[in-house]
């Protein structure tokens, strides 16, 4: 007889000399029984298909969430880019009296290290009317070299050239850069003439009357942002101080520099440097509804759907409960051939994570895949269902952006994987607690 010092004698016969010795950690034997409870049999079928949704569940939810969240960080830095690639991180404007001294302002702020550019403009409001209809724009006065100093027009441009943008001195600079939507709203291309019209006119005796003139179309640009597209005009710097009565002042200066982020540290250097009394708004007080609320969304959405992952794992609770039923009879002979609670525990913590490791593992590569096709997915559901999927006059954007960022992609397979590991914890739990006796007292 050999005796077995937790369990008591077992035939020497019945007792298969390797299954008694204790089973290292994770070892081989724990290993490939956990495998083999993965495999179906015809009886086990149920079980089966249960295992199968669990792991449905967890790559669909692990794919949804690094796709949605890649989605909105593409989303959020594609507008970020757009909006700053044609508006400074900081705008100086004159408090005390009007900015007649931009040149050298301007000049001053330049040489502040971090700092890019620094382009005086003019900015007003007015009615731009073409051969097929009218639109409200924002005329900005800009001269021909800060036009092409701005970080994304000049390779945003579709037709026409920025060149002779400014006239030679003497002669008037009756030209202007478009967007590409405001072309097609107002139907016109590169060459044809477009009215622009503007209340604050000339001062007459009988009051101020609005001034009409009509611009040649020199190019047209497509920064990829609607908004942007369709309601902002270029306009010659002098041209445009004539035009707004603006005399030898401008509007404004636009700072460019290195890093946007660091935008409020910089802030007090620059005002310093201007030499002279400034009202400054950087590009986060402009747009801090709107991020904030980009914020807020994303965070939200990254709640709902990790709700996704958590349904997943419940249904590793409860196919993993049935497989601990099942198998009490089987659990019970282990644990009277030497298994101890402890291996019976890892067998089947074993066998649950591996479900939830090969769901987020295949999640991963999936997500993956749709964020880098993304913008083609797009136009295939848009081309199948013959509507226009992520519209440009409501997203923007006229394309969908995704960026996956390595360390929320990260986070989101470590939530994937401890959510799968916590789910195995009871049933495995259940099944090490199951006494031997009970289970065999009716077989």
């Amino acid at each position: 007889m050999a005796t077995d010092a937790a369990q008591g004698p077992v035939p020497a016969s019945d007792a298969p000399s390797e299954p008694t010795k204790r089973s290292a950690p994770f070892g081989l034997f724990e290993r490939m029984l956990a495998l083999r409870y993965l495999r179906a049999r015809r009886r086990e079928a149920f079980i089966s298909v249960i295992a199968g949704f669990s792991f449905l569940g967890i790559m669909l939810g692990v794919a949804t969430l690094i796709v949605v969240m890649a989605v909105m960080n593409g989303f959020r830095a594609e507008l970020l880019d757009k909006i700053l690639g044609i508006n400074g991180h900081l705008v100086l404007q004159a408090i005390d009296r009007p900015l007649d001294d931009f040149d050298a302002v301007s000049d001053r702020v330049s040489a502040v290290d971090g700092v890019e550019l620094a382009i005086p403009f003019v900015e007003g409001q007015a009615l731009a009317s073409g051969l097929n209809a009218s639109n409200g724009v924002i005329v900005r006065g800009i001269s021909e070299d800060s036009l092409k100093a701005l970080p994304s027009l000049p390779e945003s441009v579709r037709s026409g050239t920025l060149d002779g943008f400014d006239a030679p001195a003497g002669e008037p600079a009756e030209t202007l850069v478009i967007g590409s939507r405001l072309a097609s709203t107002l139907g016109v291309t590169v060459g044809d003439s477009i009215t622009i019209v503007t209340p604050r006119g000339s001062v007459t005796p009988f009051g101020v009357t609005p001034r009409i003139k009509a611009y040649r179309v020199q190019a047209i640009f497509e920064i990829g942002m609607s908004e942007y597209d369709l309601v902002f005009v270029y306009m010659p710097l002098a041209e445009a101080q004539a035009y707004f009565n603006r005399g030898e002042t401008v509007s404004g200066i636009d700072v460019y520099v290195d890093d946007p982020d660091a935008i409020g540290a910089m802030r007090a250097t620059i005002e310093g440097a201007a030499q002279r009394s400034l009202f400054s708004v950087d590009w986060r007080q402009r747009n801090l509804t709107f991020f904030s609320a980009l914020e807020v969304e994303r965070n939200v959405m990254f709640l709902i759907l990790t709700m996704i992952v958590l349904v997943a794992a419940l249904n590793v609770v409860s196919g993993m409960i049935m497989l601990v039923k099942d198998k009490g009879r089987d659990i019970a002979i282990l644990r009277t051939m030497g298994a101890t609670r402890g291996a019976i525990l890892r067998v089947f913590i074993m066998t649950g994570a591996s479900i939830g490791m090969v769901g987020t593992a295949c999640g991963f590569v999936l997500g993956t895949i749709i964020c880098a096709n993304a913008e083609n997915i797009r136009r295939a559901i848009s081309a199948l269902t013959q509507t226009e999927l992520f519209s440009p006059e409501l997203y923007y954007l006229s394309r969908l952006p995704a960026d996956m960022d390595p360390v929320e992609t990260t986070m989101i397979l470590v939530i994937a994987l401890g959510l799968s590991l916590l789910a195995t914890l009871y049933p495995a739990w259940r099944a090490a607690k199951l006494d031997p006796v009970e289970a065999l007292r009716y077989e």
